[in-house]
């Protein structure tokens, strides 16, 4: 019997041709569905399925993005990086061709109030005030209310009515006294000037009564006995009988010159030291003595000697307005080479016109009496800074009004 013949192939010749078409179609429809079937599960990770479908085209095509390459950028470890530093933005670089990606807008600061924009928002706190043994929790916790109060400058006696409130070598040698007979802690003013600059805050050395004192200063007796009072009482303002210390006389212009001298070096750290309108002499007194070139030479070289034995300390003076200070006070300040001048306000009376000397200057001065001013001043943007004289002795309450009349948050 011959021998079977065996069929060649897969015997498809065999097969209807719409059947191959039908299997056809299941295949590709399979492939193009992988990931909705879970086929895609079973096959090799390194199957490239787009050589099976038609055309060799990739599976639901997206429009081309241009890659957008950071550059590379020191990593700093969140944890390790210190609280106050920023860690850069990674450097994108793109294709010029492609429109580079929008930037995020940095956050704007918190708007300040009209208030908070005035350059120095002082308070005077008379040299009284570091009396009675304060400690060092008291004056730093003091230095705190006045920052919370909206107060950003402590304006702060030093000096008064002829003596220090501080330990002065320059009074020991001169009166055999270091100060003020007043009780105070060595250490007072280290510790407010310390605590305001931890506050972001400044303190201003006020030398009170300028060159002025009344009968009952520890040097009154002795400044008599040296022929160191200007003929005459000053009755500049009524109730009080001042005298004041001839600084044409070499001995009263040393001391002064050598007062400035040692504070600043004393207390390196001061923002600056502050005299007022008792830097002058009543056109009243007897004589008719102009002294307005004498008293301008004096000025200037305490200001220069000050300047050269520490050239931070700002050289300040609040004190009338120029026409009153130069026709009444022979203080013609405007050529005294100050940094700073704040025109007192305290006649409420001419107070509009004083506004317009002040607003040409660094500021204003004004009472605890005139804080129905407040708001004007603060909307006046003219005027730069804004110091308060608490004439009621209670610089605290007098702050509180003022915040309350200044809201800053």
């Amino acid at each position: 019997m011959p021998a079977k013949k065996e069929n060649n192939g897969c015997g498809c010749t065999s097969i209807p041709f719409s059947l191959i078409i039908v299997l056809l179609g299941l295949g590709y429809w399979g492939f193009t569905n992988l990931d909705h079937l879970g086929i895609r599960k079973v096959l090799p990770n390194n199957l490239d399925i787009s050589k099976f479908l038609p055309n060799n085209q990739p599976n639901n095509p997206q429009p081309t993005t241009p890659k957008v390459t950071p550059a590379p950028t020191q990593h700093i470890p969140v944890a390790d990086a210190p609280l106050a530093k920023v860690i850069p933005t990674p450097t994108l670089t793109t294709n010029p061709k492609v429109p580079a990606l929008p930037v995020t807008p940095k956050k704007s600061p918190l708007l300040q109030t009209l208030w908070e924009k005035k350059e120095i928002r002082g308070i005077y706190l008379s040299r009284y005030q570091a009396t009675n043994n304060a400690d060092e929790k008291t004056i730093r916790q003091r230095v705190r209310y006045y920052r919370s109060q909206g107060i950003n400058t402590i304006i702060h006696g030093v000096w008064g009515n002829g003596c220090t409130m501080y330990n002065s070598n320059v009074m020991q040698q001169t009166f055999g006294y270091k100060s003020c007979p007043n009780q105070f802690q060595e250490r007072w003013l280290d510790w407010l000037i310390d605590e305001a600059h931890k506050q972001g805050m400044q303190v201003h050395a006020y030398f009170e009564k300028g060159i002025k004192i009344d009968k009952n200063s520890p040097i009154f007796d002795e400044a008599i006995a040296r022929r160191w009072i200007v003929p005459g009482v000053d009755k500049t303002y009524a109730g009080i009988e001042h005298y004041v210390l001839d600084v044409e006389l070499p001995e009263v212009a040393n001391l002064f010159k050598k007062i400035s001298v040692e504070f600043v070096q004393k207390y390196p750290t001061i923002d600056a030291v502050q005299w007022d309108d008792y830097l002058g002499y009543h056109a009243d007194l007897p004589g008719k003595v102009d002294r307005t070139t004498r008293l301008t030479n004096f000025v200037r070289q305490m200001r220069d000697d000050m300047k050269k034995a520490n050239p931070k300390v700002s050289f300040d003076l609040c004190h009338h307005n120029p026409y009153w200070g130069k026709r009444y006070f022979a203080a013609d300040w405007e050529n005294w080479n100050v940094d700073r001048v704040f025109i007192q306000t305290y006649n409420d009376a001419n107070f509009n016109q004083e506004l317009d000397y002040a607003e040409k200057y660094e500021g204003v001065a004004i009472s605890d009496t005139q804080l129905d001013r407040l708001k004007e001043l603060v909307n006046n943007t003219k005027i730069k800074s804004v110091l308060v004289f608490p004439s009621s002795g209670k610089p605290e309450e007098t702050a509180a009004r003022v915040k309350k009349l200044t809201p800053i948050n």
